[in-house]
């Protein structure tokens, strides 16, 4: 059976180009149910920037609610004729965001753009600036007013969501240096020794203890690793399958030179490019998706406070390219160890800070077993 929803879109800029944000809206097509909202401050950007922001939120989010009729509904006279394929998109800054929409869109059975006045779509508009204020530091103080937040010298402001970003520790098939992906391979005594150093590491931290959230990958080699760590600090760990490691399909076990024998040209398209799946399993678009959602899941859970995962290379990649603000190449050239420690803070105006990359200087240390 069809799900037919609709998407109201809309975003932003204080100065455009100057402080900016989105908002979107998805409601069922029939009751006019809200099923889904999305909001974001993105920092500096164009009005423009904005709603095309706002667009593919709105997509991705009626993308995972599994609709496939979808009527999309904008105040943006540009979005909606560019989109519609009767205006050219020339700006270059515009031309990635539409590339991306257009890219979600073929995901569903029919799709339709509208143009509405302002005042019909308020929810969205009201949503964006509720993400800009939130973004200015600006939250409801007593009797209603507005507050400003501490501005901190990076310019970000209000108070970080610091994830502390562990990679599980050796097993046979990373000393082979073959993708391990959904297959369950235990740690080896080294991997063990590894999660170790790493738990007792994590256990010196500030703001580290036992109602920290430690959350980890389903599988068993993150688990143990989470373990490690929950054993460290009092905690508990706490599994979610969307941080899952890359479903490399049917080149899970094999080496890198193995896969490129077994499928040449399917995997030099894989290696170029990030949205092309491994055969019967997963790209590395899909991943990033997915990644985003728990980094958006935790943030609301967990916002101002540390949390641990654990998990494997992809994910922590992913993360760590979201605070970068970097494109899919980082996840050719960023090389992360086995049980290494990579820090990230997301601040809630949209700003983050990168503190640390692939740390392994824990496993050079004594650990008591």
């Amino acid at each position: 059976m069809s799900r037919k929803v609709v998407i109201e879109a809309d975003g932003g800029s204080r100065g455009n180009p100057g402080p900016a944000g989105y908002g979107a809206v998805v409601r069922d097509a029939g009751t006019g149910e809200v099923l889904a909202e999305r909001a974001e401050g993105i920092g500096v950007a164009t009005n423009n920037v904005a709603e095309y922001r706002g667009l593919v939120a709105g997509l991705r989010a009626a993308a995972d609610l599994g609709a496939d009729i979808v009527d999309v509904r904008m105040d943006s006279k540009l979005v909606v004729e560019q989109m519609s394929g009767r205006w050219k998109i020339k700006h270059a800054a515009l031309q990635p965001l539409a590339l991306e929409a257009q890219k979600i869109a073929r995901g569903f059975g029919r799709i339709r753009y509208e143009w509405i006045p302002r005042e019909q779509n308020k929810h969205a508009d009201r949503l964006a600036n509720q993400a800009m204020d939130a973004q200015a530091g600006i939250v409801p103080g007593k009797a209603g007013r507005a507050e400003p937040q501490p501005v901190r010298w990076t310019g970000a402001k209000g108070t970080p969501t610091r994830f502390l970003l562990l990679r599980h520790g050796q097993t046979a098939l990373s000393v082979q240096r073959r993708y391990s992906g959904r297959g369950e391979v235990p740690l080896t005594d080294a991997g063990e020794r590894q999660a170790k150093a790493a738990a007792l590491r994590l256990s010196t931290i500030d703001g580290i203890g036992p109602a920290t959230p430690i959350m980890s990958s389903a599988l068993g080699r993150a688990v143990q690793t989470a373990q490690a760590v929950a054993e460290a600090v009092g905690g508990h760990v706490v599994t979610h399958t969307g941080l899952l490691e890359t479903d490399f399909g049917r080149w899970e076990g094999l080496s890198f030179a193995e896969a490129a024998e077994r499928d040449p040209e399917l995997h030099r398209r894989w290696v170029a490019d990030s949205s092309v799946p491994a055969p019967d399993g997963e790209s590395f678009d899909a991943v990033h998706h997915r990644v985003r959602r728990v980094r958006d899941e935790l943030i609301a859970a967990h916002g101002g406070t540390t949390i641990v995962i654990v998990s494997h290379v992809t994910p922590i990649k992913s993360i760590l390219r979201m605070g970068l603000d970097a494109g899919p190449s980082l996840l050719f050239r960023l090389h992360l160890d086995l049980a290494s420690l990579s820090v990230v803070e997301f601040y809630p105006d949209g700003n983050a800070s990168v503190r640390l990359v692939n740390d392994t200087s824990h496993l050079n240390r004594q650990v008591p077993f």
